[in-house]
């Protein structure tokens, strides 16, 4: 079964509409990039990207992460923020 193509006023999600999100990194201050659901999330507004991270930060110290740093495009907010107690 195919499904149909995307009608033609779709635009999928640029950085431009989801400019906020979170630079994963190690213990040692390295930036990671990690594969699958949690890789490369986007965000609409802080409070989406912080709920998320509150929501997945367990799941994430699992997969090498340490802490995170919440970027607007290519502005930092603040962080690195730990994941650990």
């Amino acid at each position: 079964m195919t499904l149909p193509d995307q009608p033609p006023t779709f635009r999928p999600e640029s950085p431009a509409t989801r400019p906020w999100w979170w630079e994963l990194s190690s213990a040692s201050g390295e930036v990671l990039t990690i594969e699958g659901e949690y890789a490369d999330q986007r965000f609409p507004s802080q409070a989406d990207a912080e709920s998320w991270v509150g929501e997945f930060w367990a799941a994430l110290a699992d997969l090498g992460v340490d802490a995170v740093t919440l970027f607007e495009a290519d502005r930092r907010v603040y962080g690195p923020m730990s994941l650990h107690a």
